[in-house]
């Protein structure tokens, strides 16, 4: 086993461990696409995200025409909605939102006899401008949007669909890849509101290198 550390700075950790996820990806990745993956197996140090991320035709260009636009985000955990770049985001007039913890949403939940999650996808659809989903813990909540896509009741500029976990997980997430909105998806049970996180910021990051 290696023991001995390496030499580098703080302010080039980053650099050096994207470097190394370069050279240890299973098998080259789309370039357009690979600082998403790079970013989110930077967050997780899991590989398999090389192969299951998935995207929707065209979902960069809609992804990034929607945060130049000044995309809200709309979380389900306040984990994911605090490790968003909400400083960068603001900057293309953007900011990020999470229901979970209202009032209104737990009474709502209370009296319908539904959960937060869900209830807090119905408040998001009431937002003007477009709106960028980021699921990373309730695949309830991809439920509710895949039922309110089809209803006509939403249509979001991109939806994030990476809850973590067994029940309902896998059939949600398949479920949002066969609606009609952009998707970034990673199929499977493995996900998180880090992983949620990861890819908002990598898009994020993607305009500031413009």
């Amino acid at each position: 086993m290696k023991t001995e550390l390496e030499r580098i700075a703080p302010m080039e950790i980053e650099q050096r461990s994207f470097e190394m996820i370069t050279a240890e990806l299973p098998h080259p990745v789309d370039d357009a696409l690979a600082p998403i993956i790079k970013r989110v197996i930077h967050t997780t140090a899991d590989f398999e995200y090389a192969d299951t991320l998935c995207f929707s035709e065209g979902v960069l260009d809609k992804a990034l025409a929607a945060i130049r636009g000044g995309a809200t985000i709309v979380t389900d955990t306040t984990m994911a909605q605090a490790g968003i770049n909400k400083r960068e985001l603001a900057k293309h007039g953007g900011c990020v939102r999470c229901f979970i913890a209202d009032e209104d949403v737990a009474e709502a939940a209370k009296l319908h006899g539904t959960t937060r999650s869900i209830e807090s996808m119905e408040k998001a659809a009431a937002l003007e401008g477009p709106i960028i989903f980021a699921i990373g813990n309730a695949p309830t909540a991809l439920v509710r949007l895949y039922d309110m896509m089809q209803e006509k009741r939403i249509a979001p500029a991109l939806v994030i669909g990476v809850p973590v976990g067994f029940v309902n997980v896998v059939q949600a997430k398949e479920r949002i890849m066969q609606a009609d909105a952009p998707y970034i998806v990673a199929r499977g049970r493995k996900g998180g509101s880090n992983v949620a996180a990861a890819i908002c910021n990598a898009l994020i990051y993607m305009l500031g290198r413009e």
